[in-house]
């Protein structure tokens, strides 16, 4: 009987999704927020909690964060009010989003005679959406946007009346430029250009399916509203996010004018080898199968959607340096329907699903024997155990030597306060009856040892030392 389900593959497909996301949500509730990228946002998150201020978005107190739009910090921020402070609350709603990404797209091909689970399997054995199922960043609800767009575009114009999915474009599209701003436009309107190029008869379907004035207001009607209050509020906003974020990122190498870190400096051309590696193992199959039917793609309008969708992000993004493997998570939902498309051409799909496993396995299995023992905590990029060993209470000032991290920002509530000089750390010694000090051990030396000398170490992991002053 069990063999004749697995020979179906429809409930290995089923068993493996339920797994893999109940693993996932087990992970964005066990797992300390990781510094630099995570931790920030999250600290963002809820900064904009307790401070109310929803408009603005604050790196610290009083300090804005221009980089990127308000969308992902909005629904941590609402989840933080649900769930209270914590990671699990933090990272929901990117786990949330990726959960309604394979409801849709199991739907979709549910119609076509698949399984509804068959999405679901390939994405979550994909490392790069695996990860992002529950990770605090904006390329989650960007994406969630993005595939959106797309879907709606496809459907609206294979459509003979004008439906809900023609709204749908133009809602996900305001909701995309308060995600990761004008980015959305660019990684959508050319590919979906060169393929109206394909057939002239498309551009008429294209203007005449969609409500193009109405559409564009709702777009706007969205995303405007916010643009406008954040400039007015912050001065300088637009010019930094808009030139800065959106053109010098991408082509000055080592960005120098990035207000809140440095930018990513990569090989030209890194964003393939981000494909290959973390679109494992159906991209590799689904190049192979592009490279057997390459006659086809041009003929076949699905199959040329999907590859312009996959290929346009990789081609846009060659010829920058500053670019992370988060930029290639706008190809796995195409990756996925190339693979859906040609799932009835495999024999021995019993290859494919151990094979798609293997990098699932490896995640459970180093969860399980590493991170729920303990045995490396610390090792992990984050400040949480080390303030947690401390028994933080509101009286106690927290401080770090020269610069602080946001896990510690995020696991303090915000308490966390910079010591820049010899000067402030000797005052607040002889202000305070206690106090704690982070210092990222590289910089233990900087400290005189006659300042050193009226603190103890309680604890340490591989990059951070906290210590306690001994009144």
């Amino acid at each position: 009987m069990i063999s004749e389900k697995l020979k179906n593959n429809s409930y290995v497909l089923y068993l493996s999704v339920i797994i893999l996301l109940v693993f996932r949500l087990l992970l964005i509730g066990t797992i300390p927020l990781l510094d630099k990228t995570e931790a920030r946002y999250a600290e963002i998150a809820r900064i904009m909690w307790e401070t109310k201020e929803w408009i603005v978005l604050q790196i610290d107190y009083g300090v804005p964060f221009w980089a990127k739009p308000p969308l992902s910090t909005w629904l941590s921020a609402l989840s933080f009010t649900i769930f209270g402070i914590n990671e699990f609350a933090a990272r929901f709603p990117s786990y949330l989003l990726n959960v309604l990404i394979l409801i849709v797209t199991g739907k979709i091909v549910q119609k076509e005679g698949y399984s509804f689970y068959l999405p679901g399997f390939i994405l979550l054995t994909m490392p790069e959406f695996l990860i992002h199922t529950g990770v605090v960043s904006t390329d989650t609800a960007f994406v969630f946007c993005l595939t959106m767009m797309m879907i709606a575009f496809w459907k609206t114009m294979n459509s003979e009346t004008k439906t809900a999915w023609n709204y749908l474009f133009f809602i996900a599209l305001g909701f995309g430029l308060l995600s990761k701003g004008p980015l959305v436009l660019v990684l959508t309107f050319p590919p979906l250009f060169l393929w109206c190029l394909i057939e002239r008869k498309r551009f008429f379907e294209f203007f005449s399916k969609f409500s193009w004035i109405l559409g564009i207001f709702i777009s706007l009607g969205i995303s405007i509203p916010w643009y406008y209050l954040a400039e007015q509020k912050t001065p300088g906003f637009i010019d930094y996010f808009i030139i800065g974020e959106h053109y010098k990122r991408f082509v000055e190498p080592g960005w120098k004018g990035d207000l809140y870190g440095s930018g990513h400096s990569q090989p030209l051309g890194m964003i393939w080898v981000f494909m290959i590696a973390f679109g494992f193992p159906w991209i590799q199959i689904v190049l192979y199968k592009l490279w057997q039917n390459r006659k086809k793609v041009l003929t076949n309008s699905w199959l040329s959607f999907l590859v312009l969708w996959l290929f346009w992000t990789p081609v846009f993004f060659t010829l920058s340096r500053n670019i992370l493997h988060t930029y290639m998570l706008p190809m796995t939902v195409p990756i996925m329907f190339l693979m859906v498309y040609w799932w009835k051409d495999f024999s021995n799909k019993k290859v494919l699903i151990r094979t798609a496993l293997f990098f699932p396995l490896i995640v459970f299995i180093a969860y399980f024997v590493f991170v729920a023992t303990g045995i490396v905590n610390d090792k992990m990029n984050s400040d949480k155990y080390l303030l947690e060993s401390t028994n933080i209470n509101k009286e106690v000032p927290v401080y770090y030597w020269k610069e602080k991290s946001y896990s510690g920002q995020f696991y303090s509530n915000g308490k966390a306060k910079i010591l820049a000089n010899e000067t402030e750390l000797d005052s607040a010694i002889n202000k305070n009856k206690k106090i704690i000090l982070v210092i990222f051990k590289n910089a233990e030396s900087e400290i005189p040892k006659e300042l050193l000398s009226k603190l103890i170490r309680v604890e340490s992991n591989y990059k951070t030392a906290i210590y306690k002053s001994k009144q």
